[in-house]
C-alpha cells in the first residue's frame, strides 16, 4: 500500500496548480492496490510553522477547496505546530550523535561567500561555521549572534528512483534543521512527519525534486524508513512561467473560488485538471471518484500543463 499525503502551507489560497497536485496525490493513494478497496490512506497535513506568513481562515479555505473537488482524507488534519516535541526529539538525536553544529552566518554573509571568486559553486552553504573553535563561537554569541543548527552533510549523496522522473542522484550542503529563532526547519519537519505518519509515497511538484537527496540523507541519519517519490509536472501560466498569483491578477483569478465566481462549476475545474492529465476527454463531466479506475501513473504526461483563461 502506498499511503500518501497533501501538505499545504496555510499562508495563501491554493491555486489550480496546487489543487492539481493535490488531485494527483489523492489519485496515487486511492488507486493503490489491492483492487476493489478504497486504496491506500490519504492524509492532509498543514505545514504551519511559518507563523510570520500564517493567515487566519486559509486552512479552512484550503480544506473546503479539497472537499469541493471531491477529495477526501483519512483521520484528522495534522498541524506541524502541534508536533514540536517530535521535531525536538529528532534534533536531540542528531545532536547527540555529533551530526549537528551551530552556524552564526547571516544570509547576506552566505550569499557573499558563495559568490566570491574561486568560491564553492555547487553548494549553497560553504561550511564556514564547521571549523569555528569554541572561543570563536563564544565571541559570536557574546556579540549577540543567535545560531541555527546545521547538519554535517557536506559530501554525502543520495539516489532514488522517482516514479515520474526516473533515476535521480544528488548531494547536499550542510543544511539547517533548526533556525536561529529556535523553530525547526522544513527539511527536518517534512522528514519526521512523513516517517511518523507512515507515508509510503510522496507525491509533489517536480520543483521540489532537488531537495529530495537532503531529505533522504536525514531519513538515514535518523534511522527512519524512506518513502518512495513521484515528482509531478507543474502547471504553467500563459507566459510559460510557473503558475503564480500574478497570473490570476492578469487573467481573472487562478484559485477555485476565482473560477467559481467567474461562472465555472467544480466539475468543470476538475474536468480541466483531468483533461490535462490525460484522464478525460474535452467536455466530460466527471467526479474525482470516476478518475480512480482511469488512473495509471505510467501514462501520466511528463511535460507541464499550461493553464489559459479560456480553459
Amino acid at each position: 500500500m502506498r499511503d500518501g499525503r497533501f501538505a499545504p502551507s496555510p499562508t495563501g489560497s491554493l491555486h489550480l496548480g496546487n489543487l492539481r497536485t493535490a488531485l494527483l496525490a489523492w489519485l496515487f493513494a486511492r488507486s493503490a492496490e489491492p483492487v476493489g478497496t478504497s486504496g491506500a490512506r490519504f492524509v492532509v497535513r498543514m505545514e504551519d510553522m511559518d507563523r510570520d506568513r500564517f493567515r487566519e481562515g486559509i486552512e479552512e479555505e484550503q480544506l473546503a477547496d479539497l472537499r469541493c473537488l471531491g477529495l477526501d482524507w483519512d483521520g484528522p488534519v495534522v498541524r506541524q505546530t502541534e508536533r514540536l516535541d517530535l521535531y525536538e526529539e529528532a534534533i536531540s538525536h542528531l545532536d547527540e550523535a555529533g551530526m549537528l553544529y551551530p552556524c552564526y552566518c547571516t544570509r547576506r554573509e552566505i550569499r557573499k561567500a558563495v559568490s566570491a571568486p574561486h568560491g564553492p559553486i555547487s553548494m549553497s552553504y560553504p561550511g564556514t561555521c564547521r571549523r569555528l573553535t569554541s572561543r570563536e563561537r563564544a565571541g559570536l554569541e557574546a556579540a549577540g549572534r543567535k545560531p541555527s543548527l546545521r547538519v554535517r552533510a557536506e559530501g554525502l549523496t543520495a539516489s532514488f528512483e522517482d516514479r515520474i522522473l526516473g533515476y535521480r542522484e544528488g548531494g547536499s550542503d550542510d543544511f539547517v534543521v533548526r533556525r536561529n529563532d529556535g523553530s525547526p526547519a522544513y527539511q527536518l519537519t517534512v522528514v519526521v512527519d512523513d516517517a511518523e505518519q507512515g507515508i509510503r509515497e510522496v507525491v509533489r511538484g517536480d520543483d521540489l525534486a532537488d531537495s529530495t537527496p537532503r531529505q533522504l540523507i536525514l531519513h538515514r541519519m535518523l534511522g527512519l524508513s524512506e518513502p518512495g517519490y513521484a515528482h509531478v509536472p507543474l502547471v504553467l501560466g500563459p507566459d510559460g512561467e510557473r503558475l503564480a498569483k500574478r497570473h490570476g491578477e492578469r487573467h481573472g483569478g487562478i484559485t477555485l473560488s476565482d473560477r467559481l465566481r467567474a461562472g465555472e462549476r467544480p466539475e468543470g475545474v476538475l474536468g480541466w485538471m483531468a483533461l490535462s492529465l490525460g484522464l478525460a476527454e474535452p467536455g466530460e463531466s466527471l467526479t474525482a471518484e470516476d478518475l480512480i479506475p482511469r488512473f495509471d501513473p505510467d501514462r501520466l504526461p511528463r511535460e507541464p500543463a499550461v493553464w489559459r483563461p479560456e480553459g
